[in-house]
């Protein structure tokens, strides 16, 4: 069972990443930003997105004024640390 869950989470941790990714290319498109596919993506990733922000905005790096998001890449290399963590506990589990 356990190789089971380790697939799943495995998978969901690597939607989260593509949705991420696809997020920072929607950016960078504004034409394409209204669609119905870029809506629902904007909608799982900003409840990733959002908390991280109001980290950066109110560390040394951020402010009112901040010109570039790097939230996308720290939410990235965040669920990276996080999916080897739970991927640890699941094979100790095993």
């Amino acid at each position: 069972m356990i190789p089971v869950i380790e697939d799943v989470v495995r998978w969901l941790f690597t939607i989260l990443n593509i949705l991420l990714f696809i997020r920072v290319l929607l950016s960078w498109m504004p034409m394409i930003r209204g669609g119905r596919i870029a809506e629902l993506i904007f909608a799982f990733t900003e409840p990733i997105l959002a908390p991280i922000r109001k980290l950066i905005e109110r560390s040394p790096l951020g402010g009112p004024g901040m010109v570039l998001d790097f939230s996308p890449i720290i939410a990235i290399v965040t669920l990276s640390l996080l999916q080897s963590v739970v991927a640890n506990i699941l094979g100790s589990l095993a």
